[in-house]
């Protein structure tokens, strides 16, 4: 179900060095490549994703009629970012599942920005957020959420069926923890099966915050190149579905959004996480 809920924003900061997860990248594809921020571990993985034309967007829902996109190169999170990543830098867990190989979960949105600044300066790269007006400068070569436009991107992996896997929903728990299957929390990530392009939970475990603000009729005025979302409102975009929720939040193009400043794991706020993207050089 799509919503919006309000609340406050929360600070926090800190910094030192990641670690990823655990499974080894998936073969290279002819659209993206694996790739390390730390070349003295294979852990910190990144997937080059290389720009290209796609269809956004979901037939079967109002809010997300398709269109034509195109995007410049990026590095994505090959998974989620860990309980043990988080805590690492930002000297907190604010996780209700506590495991260090779960994905964090329970982070603001807010939260998710300033980890994304800590990561950058723990290596020596540009922050791209200003914490005073929460705004992103996409030319900084720093780690950022991704834009809602690059998520489906990156999840769809060249394919045009609601899963990246097909049209039926028939094969899902190989690659996803949804509410069939994810024994009633989150899971450790990296252990379904990558999408096509080397990503790990790229649908299911925990919802992802994007950098977006969510507006429900966004898509027809959507720049045509790299859309970066509405410049104002209410509530933030996150994507891929959750370990408490059904195969149809799954799919590729299914939106949702959330207040970017509320979470509470008494109402089951147990559910958001996020990756991180920065920047690649064009070829």
């Amino acid at each position: 179900m799509k919503h919006v809920i309000a609340v406050a924003f929360l600070l926090s900061g800190t910094l030192l060095l990641i670690q990823g997860c655990q499974r080894k990248p998936a073969a290279e594809t002819p659209k993206a490549s694996s790739a390390g921020s730390n070349p003295q571990s294979k852990d910190d993985a990144l997937v080059l994703i290389t720009g290209g034309q796609f269809t956004m967007g979901d037939k079967d829902e109002p809010d997300a009629p398709p269109h034509e996109i195109a995007i410049s190169p990026f590095y994505m999170d090959k998974c989620l970012v860990t309980q043990e990543q988080y805590e690492k830098l930002m000297k907190d867990n604010p996780s209700r599942w506590k495991n260090p190989k779960h994905p964090v979960e329970g982070v603001r949105w807010s939260d998710c920005v300033k980890f994304c600044n800590e990561r950058s300066r723990a290596e020596g790269l540009t922050p791209c957020y200003d914490l005073t007006t929460w705004q992103c400068n996409f030319e900084a070569n720093g780690y950022r959420l991704p834009t809602e436009a690059e998520w489906e991107y990156a999840c769809r992996a060249g394919t045009r069926t609601p899963y990246f896997f097909g049209n039926s929903v028939s094969g899902l728990a190989d690659y996803a923890w949804f509410d069939q299957n994810s024994g009633g929390h989150p899971q450790p990530v990296g252990q379904k099966k990558p999408n096509p392009w080397g990503l790990y939970d790229i649908c299911g475990n925990v919802w992802q915050w994007c950098n977006d603000y969510y507006k429900v009729d966004y898509y027809p005025e959507s720049p045509r190149e790299n859309p970066r979302g509405p410049e104002k409102g209410d509530a933030k975009v996150v994507r891929g579905g959750a370990w408490k929720f059904s195969d149809t939040n799954c799919r590729s193009g299914y939106r949702n959004n959330e207040n970017p400043g509320y979470v509470d794991v008494c109402f089951g706020y147990d559910i958001y996480g996020f990756r991180c993207v920065r920047n690649a050089p064009a070829k």
